[in-house]
Formats: structure tokens, C-alpha cells, sequence
């Protein structure tokens, strides 16, 4: 019984192994085999609306192959000479239908790549990048009227300018290699359009970027002043374009012809900034994300409510997750370097401010892109406007708490920021 049962399975083994070789014998093979001698008289068939793509292929050859089998009188069908024996005219329809669908399949190949350049238009940006040239920017910075040229003031912020960029250049092409810059998406995702006033503002946290979103606002015209714009509605209004929503095109154009501007902060300081709005105030993400895994990985004999809740994570302990190279949770806007979050040495910013003089820089900026007279860079704190503002004294304090190698380390850290935007060391110990 058992030598049955053996010998069945290997019949049965064996016929299924036949059928999956018939199956994927090359169609081209099968053409070319055909009896020589008989002649073929093939009708005009209208083409189907929908094209055939490649994935279903094989269920149309097998439809043509099962029709081909059985007589078919309609006078579009193959016609075969009467001499011919039945079993040859079904294998000889069926090799025709093959040769028909092949035929069927080139005719729809225009179409269907027409449709699949549709269907992938709005993905393109994120398969491929943009290269553009180093330096390729038109616009370099908007020149000073002729009314202005006589003003000191102007003329002082504008050498200023001059100065900045010659700086970060400088830095790049002395650190970094950028002959034929590659442009991703991932490289201007941080970056705000205002196409009225053709302007690019690349978004660093902690540096004015609230009030900055609502200037662009009101030069948009979605606001009449930066003062009926509240905090939600910047952050999570959706009301500004970002130049990653556009395509090729779009943003190639934008970024050789818009001015393109960014305003950086003390690294330091900005780094406490971020601590204490994020982690000294309550906040039901960054406490939950970041904070528990914080308190989980540096804290010694840490209470259950503080890895329930992630609250009162240290500065300290902070510190040690962000020079962590195994963060226990990844990196964040709001303490990442600049020089990520807006890759000055890919993109040619063409105004660069900073925050410890932003209503200077702010309001010069605003005059050179001709914004309306009456709108200047708002003033208010944006949140916890009861508390001081992080200045150099309290991120002194903050930094006290650390160990020499700790600062120094955070010192390497923003390396990059600290030359690039010619800041000095904010501690005589380090190098």
C-alpha cells in the first residue's frame, strides 16, 4: 500500500512539474516553432480601452490560448487552410493568439507609460535629486536702493550681511566637498515659501521661527498683523507652503530666484532654550517620548512616577542622552545642529540672521524685500511669556552643572555652528 502511495505521488509529482513547464516557456520560443507552411490571413481587432500592463500578461495569454481551442467563425478570427488537420489548427490558433497579444501588448506600451509618468509625477522628487551647481544662486541679496546708499545704518548692516556669508563659505569649502551639490528633498523640508514677496525662510527652532511664520503670513495675507496670530495656528495651521510640496521645477526655480534667508542663535543657548520649554513645563510629547526614555537610561534608582510619566528629566541627564551615540530615542529639531536643519553649504542663503540681534536684522531684511512699512518683526514672547528669556547668564548656569569633559564635548558637538557662524567659545577652558 505504502509502495502505492509512493509511486502515485511521483506520477503526481512529476505532472505538475510538466504543467509548470509548459506554463513558463518562453512565448517567444513558442512562435518560433511553428509549422513552416501555413499561411495566416489575420483580421483587425479594435484595441481594448484599458491597457494590458505586464503583470497580467500571462492571464491573457492563457484567455487567448482557451479560445483559440474551440471553432470560432466570427471573420476577425484566424483563418486556416482546410487542408489542415484540427488538432494542428488548434495549436496553430493558439500560437497566433500568442503572437496577437504580444502584438496587442506593444501597441498599449505608449499609453502605459503615459499613465505610469502620471501616476508617478507626484512621487518623482522623492526617487531623484536635484543637482544644482555651488553658487548657482541669481539672487545673491537684494541691492540697497539709491535712498539708501547714503543711510550708515544700512550701509553697516549690509556689509554685515556681506561678512556672515563670507564666513560660512569660507567654512564650507574649507570642511566640506560640495563641487556638484546634491539637493533632496530632505534638504529643504525645513524650508517655508511666501511667493508673494518671493521669499525662502529655512526654520530653526529656538531662534525666532514662531514670530518669523507669522511675519510670512502677513506678507501672504493670510493675517493683517502678527499679533491676531496665535500659537496654534502657526505650528499646526498648515497656512505656509514648504518648498519639499513642490515639484523639480518648482523648487529649482524657487531656490535660484527667491532671496533665501535663515536666523541661527548661540548654540548653547539655544540648546537650554529647548530644555526648559521642553522638559521644565508641562508636555505630553516630549515628556512621554523623550523624557521616560531619559530618565530610564542615565538615571540611577529612578521612582516609578518619574518613568511613568518622563517628568523632571535634568539637564544633565539630558546632556548625556544627546552626546549619547546610542540615544535611547533619536534626535530632535529643536537641539539638532544648523547646519542639518538647513545644509547652509548646499543651499546659498542669501541673508543670514541672528537672534541676539534679530530686531535689527529682522526689520533690515523686511526693508530689502520692500514688505509694507508698517509690519516690523513682533517683539512678544511666544510661550511662558511670564518666564525670562535664555540669555548667556542662565545658559551659564545650566552649563555649570556639567563636568569640563561634558562641556567640551558639547562644545564638539556644535563645532560646526560655532564656525560656521562665527560665534566664540562661550567657556575659556575649552579648545
Amino acid at each position: 500500500m505504502r509502495l502505492t502511495c509512493m509511486f502515485s505521488f511521483i506520477l503526481l509529482f512529476g505532472a505538475v512539474g510538466l504543467v509548470v513547464f509548459i506554463h513558463l516557456q518562453d512565448p517567444e520560443e513558442i512562435v518560433h516553432q511553428q509549422t513552416p507552411g501555413i499561411k495566416y490571413n489575420m483580421g483587425f481587432q479594435q484595441p481594448k480601452k484599458d491597457c494590458v500592463s505586464s503583470n497580467n500578461q500571462d492571464r491573457r495569454l492563457r484567455k487567448n490560448t482557451a479560445d483559440g481551442a474551440a471553432p470560432v467563425k466570427q471573420s476577425d478570427s484566424l483563418e486556416l487552410s482546410e487542408s489542415v488537420p484540427t488538432k494542428l489548427q488548434s495549436t496553430d490558433r493558439r500560437q497566433s493568439s500568442i503572437m496577437f497579444a504580444m502584438k496587442d501588448q506593444q501597441k498599449g506600451e505608449e499609453t502605459d507609460a503615459i499613465r505610469l509618468h502620471k501616476r508617478r509625477r507626484r512621487f518623482i522628487i522623492k526617487k531623484s535629486p536635484i543637482l544644482i551647481s555651488m553658487n548657482s544662486s541669481v539672487l545673491n541679496l537684494p541691492t540697497l536702493k539709491s535712498e539708501d546708499r547714503n543711510n550708515n545704518k544700512w550701509k553697516s548692516l549690509y556689509q554685515i550681511q556681506g561678512e556672515r556669508k563670507r564666513i560660512m563659505r569660507e567654512t564650507c569649502s574649507k570642511y566640506k566637498s560640495n563641487n556638484r551639490r546634491i539637493i533632496t528633498p530632505y534638504h529643504v523640508s525645513r524650508i517655508f515659501v511666501e511667493d508673494k514677496y518671493r521669499v525662502l525662510y529655512c526654520e530653526v527652532p529656538k531662534a525666532g521661527c514662531s514670530n518669523w511664520k507669522r511675519v510670512l503670513m502677513v506678507l501672504n495675507g493670510l493675517a493683517s498683523s502678527t499679533k491676531d496670530i496665535q500659537h496654534n495656528t502657526v505650528h499646526y495651521g498648515n497656512y505656509l507652503k514648504r518648498l519639499d510640496g513642490f515639484d523639480h521645477k518648482g523648487i529649482y526655480h524657487r531656490l535660484n530666484t527667491y532671496t533665501k534667508m535663515l536666523f541661527i542663535r548661540e548654540p548653547f543657548e539655544k540648546l537650554v532654550s529647548a530644555f526648559r520649554d521642553k522638559f521644565e513645563h508641562p508636555n505630553n510629547y516630549y515628556h512621554p517620548v523623550f523624557g521616560k526614555a531619559i530618565i530610564s537610561r542615565y538615571r540611577v534608582n529612578a521612582t516609578k512616577e518619574a518613568l511613568r510619566t518622563g517628568s523632571g528629566v535634568k539637564f544633565k541627564e539630558f546632556i548625556q542622552y544627546l552626546l549619547d551615540v546610542h540615544r535611547p530615542v533619536g534626535m530632535d529639531i529643536h537641539w539638532d545642529h544648523v547646519n542639518r536643519l538647513c545644509s547652509p553649504c548646499l543651499i546659498d542663503y542669501d541673508f543670514v540672521g541672528k537672534f541676539e540681534s534679530m530686531e535689527e536684522d529682522a526689520n533690515f531684511f523686511l526693508h530689502l524685500i520692500g514688505a509694507p512699512r508698517n509690519l516690523t518683526f513682533p517683539k512678544f514672547k511666544d510661550r511662558h511669556s511670564n518666564e525670562e528669556r535664555t540669555t548667556t547668564k542662565i545658559t551659564q548656569q545650566y552649563f555649570a552643572q556639567l563636568s569640563p569633559a561634558q562641556r567640551q564635548q558639547s562644545y564638539d558637538f556644535y563645532y560646526m555652528d560655532y564656525l560656521m557662524f562665527n560665534y566664540s567659545k562661550p567657556f575659556e577652558d575649552l579648545y
